[in-house]
């Protein structure tokens, strides 16, 4: 079925009690079918057979299944930045191995109820302006506050805080994403040990930029 790209905004935005608990029971059904079928088979009949509403109730909160799915992923981002906000000042007094275990811990559980409702989330969805500028948002925002971190945080010593910021969020989010959305199964504990010590000792294991540049023997 060709998605109409024209319009990935929902419909309806819900105003009283009632309609919220549609749209969330609307959502929740998408959740279980897109995992269970994947996202070609994941219809709107499907879904809203699992939300037991008409499929004309679906479709006053929803013009497609891609606007679904995007708001899917949009609940999904908001959720792992509500989880690990890294811009609290409280963050800049606890040691950057903590500071960065609270963000991977986060990141994983935001992952870890369902791999392959994500996997549809993000590879077998549309990749329409709309998604793809909430994307980069939600981005920039959180490399906006990792920045802020790391500018502030006094065990940091990289040479570039904005490229740090980047690797960062990007490590996390990618290498997260890839592990825990992957075929077999992991030591989640283990792995998020190994991704902790990585972070920080690229953080905190480089030269001390109060003393100068490193120079290399004979510079």
């Amino acid at each position: 079925m060709t998605s109409d790209r024209r319009g990935l905004q929902p419909r309806k935005q819900p105003r009283q009690v009632r309609a919220e608990l549609t749209r969330t029971r609307i959502l929740d059904a998408a959740a279980h079918v897109f995992a269970e079928y994947g996202y070609a088979a994941g219809t709107t009949n499907r879904i809203a057979e699992q939300a037991r509403v008409s499929i004309g109730s679906l479709y006053q909160y929803y013009p497609n299944k891609d606007a679904i799915l995007v708001e899917l992923l949009t609940r999904h981002l908001d959720a792992g930045m509500a989880a690990a906000p890294l811009d609290r000042d409280e963050l800049l007094s606890e040691p950057i191995e903590d500071v960065m275990r609270f963000y991977v811990r986060s990141a994983l559980e935001n992952h870890r109820e369902d791999p392959q409702l994500l996997r549809v989330m993000m590879e077998q969805g549309p990749r329409a302006p709309e998604l793809l500028e909430r994307l980069a948002h939600h981005e920039m925002r959180r490399i906006a506050t990792t920045r802020k971190l790391l500018r502030n945080h006094p065990e940091v010593r990289v040479a570039d805080v904005d490229v740090a910021a980047r690797l960062v969020v990007s490590t996390v989010e990618m290498v997260v994403h890839r592990v825990m959305a992957g075929p077999g199964r992991i030591d989640v504990a283990g792995f998020e040990d190994e991704l902790v010590t990585m972070l920080t000792r690229y953080l905190a294991g480089g030269p001390d930029l109060a003393d100068g540049p490193a120079t290399t023997p004979g510079g």
